[in-house]
């Protein structure tokens, strides 16, 4: 090798050992990656994984400073950050936002924040140390949350863009998540630190006062407030679909307190006469559970500069149902809301199924008289749905109805909807005299110039729907019936009022379309089957019910003869009166809908034949269900419980909407008309 060439290898080595030694190795490679990490990295952020998200990591990277360490000192680290100008506002307020919020989550965690104590539990020294530093602990994550909500505030609302102008950034759609988060936890956590669990009065966090702001929520003002329950971490089974709305705000569900009033839970023979103590018939019940989606807000006019410090802060709470939109710093978004929620809290925390089981063997003294459940606040511009279920059931049967008429936005915004519940061993008769009572009780409370107490529709299934049938009918069986008592201490008996009243049988008038599923009208075999018979057997009128009767006519009347009429048929549990051979079905089976109103027939089917002799839903046949004169008839594939098929859903809900079209409330697109 010649010199020349080893003095160029020298040279060329010695200049690629400069580069290396000024440039460094090659830093950035480049490989595909899963579009799932791709868009986790996106979208994770401190409520999904327990650490921030990119966005924040990314400023935090401008400062140096480990994510642990932020987290931990929140207020230190990002005093840091503020004091870099290449930062703006909109990265520096969400970045805040995470990072209060990690904070707090993390002392939620802590053992200090968990410890418990049991109610009027006498405390040992340790015990009270330890409560003291919870209620440290409990205070340092309220400041911690009040921070967060302060800036993810200004982010979506204190920034030179507006909300409308980030409609496709991920980064907005994480903070609205840290806001209403930070919100949730507020609320919850600040209640167990006031008396009494006073949640609608105003409270401190720190130096930081909040006001309970009632302005959109007239019906909650000067209530007592039991609760508030966030409803963003609910998970209800039972629930095919939870129905929410998009949009701003915190949703929650508003606890009221039970009020236990007298003569609730008393067998009362003549109702419509009877003087309530209250007034009101105490088995008329107003939502308990009330969809509520609240906002946490400055004052208007609020600086920013105040509202990152000490500014009063206003809890606004508002209704969905009522309101659609918000109005934020002068501008309209859509208001966020869980409809499902309220109702699923409802159903899960009464345990309807299994009162209905106990009523039916007279196991069940809360279900003596029926009782008529609103499940939303009262509405005058809205027409009102009553559902009436059938044997040995409850408003559980129509969880699946219920649940789509909230996630239907038509539905919704026109219809508001009563359940009946009652004790299916009465007789059919007697509880569709005291459905009719409450029904018309509850119907008189209203304004009866208003949409509410006009047109309304009535829904029955089973046993329920042949009680709706004889609810919107006028018919007099008093003469057939008394030829069929054979006591003629009882036959003294067919002036008085009370009787009368159960016997000659007047429509409701508020109601103008009834939808009747899967109803037995002329009886059912199933009722006279061996194993149903037995059962017939062990289910007994209830006593409430008998004692009231001798009651009533005590000194007029042998209790004995009353007994025999019962053991003649005359007056059965409900199960008996379903039997085509029973004297219910004998008086009642031709009674008809009075004319004018529009009724509609919804059939199941478990065969493969459209014989209108073999078509059955498995305990009721085509040929008892059936109605001659109704609007529609539809046949549905599927057993005796109809009402909770797709099918059937669909058709009711089609059902509703053309009687909202018929009265003039709702004008579909061209591309909907089809389908009604």
């Amino acid at each position: 090798m010649s010199n020349y060439t080893a003095k160029y290898k020298l040279v060329v080595s010695s200049l690629l050992l400069t580069i290396i030694a000024l440039g460094g190795c090659q830093a950035v490679s480049v490989k595909q990656q899963a579009f799932n990490i791709t868009i986790t990295n996106e979208r994770d952020s401190i409520l999904t994984h327990d650490k921030l998200s990119e966005a924040s990591l990314n400023v935090l990277s401008m400062t140096g400073r480990e994510s642990k360490i932020c987290m931990n000192d929140p207020t230190s680290c990002l005093t840091d950050i503020q004091q870099i100008p290449q930062i703006p506002n909109e990265q520096f307020f969400s970045t805040a936002s995470e990072i209060y919020l990690a904070k707090a989550m993390s002392l939620e965690k802590t053992t200090a924040c968990k410890f418990k104590i049991k109610e009027d539990q006498l405390l040992t020294d340790k015990q009270k140390d330890k409560l003291e530093l919870q209620n440290k602990c409990i205070n340092e994550e309220l400041q911690m949350l009040d921070r967060s909500i302060r800036y993810s505030y200004a982010y979506l609302f204190k920034t030179e863009r507006h909300p409308d102008q980030r409609i496709f950034d991920n980064r907005q759609v994480q903070v609205r998540d840290f806001y209403n988060q930070a919100t949730a936890k507020l609320l919850m956590l600040s209640s167990t630190q006031r008396p009494a669990n006073t949640s609608d009065e105003d409270f401190d966090i720190g130096h930081n006062k909040y006001i309970t702001d009632f302005k959109d929520y007239p019906q909650l003002q000067n209530r007592k407030i039991e609760d508030f329950i966030s409803s963003y971490n609910l998970n209800f089974s039972g629930l095919r679909s939870i129905n929410r709305r998009d949009g701003f705000g915190a949703e929650f569900v508003t606890v009221l307190p039970r009020p236990t009033l007298p003569e609730e839970n008393k067998y009362i023979l003549d109702p419509l006469r009877h003087k309530f103590k209250d007034t009101v018939n105490p088995n008329i019940h107003t939502p308990q559970y009330l969809a509520t989606t609240i906002s946490i807000e400055p004052k208007p006019n609020t600086s920013l500069k105040d509202l990152l410090n000490n500014a009063p802060l206003l809890i606004k709470l508002n209704d969905p149902y009522q309101k659609e939109n918000i109005i934020v710093e002068g501008k309209s978004y859509p208001l966020a809301a869980n409809f499902s929620a309220p109702y699923g809290l409802w159903l899960a925390h009464n345990n309807l199924g299994r009162a209905a089981y106990l009523s039916l063997i007279d196991r069940d003294q809360q279900l003596i008289m029926p009782h008529l459940y609103m499940l939303e606040p009262y509405n005058p511009n809205k027409q009102i749905i009553v559902l009436v279920h059938g044997l040995a059931s409850s408003p559980e049967a129509w969880v699946r109805l219920t649940n789509d008429i909230m996630g239907d936005k038509v539905l919704r915004e026109h219809y508001q909807v009563w359940q009946v519940f009652y004790s299916t061993n009465m007789p059919i008769i007697e509880s569709r005299y005291q459905i009719y009572s409450i029904l018309t009780q509850a119907f008189g409370e209203l304004d009866q110039n208003s949409p509410s107490a006009k047109d309304a529709v009535l829904i029955g299934h089973s046993m329920g729907g042949v009680i709706s049938r004889l609810l919107v009918s006028k018919a007099d069986i008093s003469k057939d019936a008394f030829k069929l008592i054979k006591s003629r201490e009882l036959k003294k008996h067919n002036k008085d009022p009370i009787v009368l009243e159960r016997l000659q049988i007047q429509p409701i008038q508020n109601f103008d379309r009834a939808i009747f599923l899967a109803s037995p009208h002329r009886g059912t075999e199933y009722a006279d089957l061996w194993f149903t018979r037995a059962a017939r057997k062990i289910i007994r009128l209830p006593g409430a019910f008998l004692g009231a009767v001798a009651d009533s006519f005590q000194g007029e009347i042998n209790p004995k003869d009353f007994i025999k009429q019962v053991d003649n048929g005359l007056i059965q549990n409900g199960p008996s009166d379903l039997s085509y051979k029973s004297k219910f079905m004998q008086l009642t089976k031709n009674i008809m809908p009075q004319s004018g109103l529009e009724y509609h027939s919804v059939i199941g089917n478990i065969t493969s034949s459209t014989n209108p002799n073999i078509i059955t839903d498995g305990i009721v046949p085509y040929k008892s269900a059936h109605l001659d004169g109704a609007k529609s008839e539809k046949i549905v594939h599927g057993g005796h419980s109809i009402q909770e098929t797709p099918e059937a859903v669909l058709e009711l809900r089609r059902i509703l909407r053309l009687h909202l079209i018929e009265h003039g409330l709702y004008q579909p697109s061209d591309k909907n008309k089809g389908a009604l």
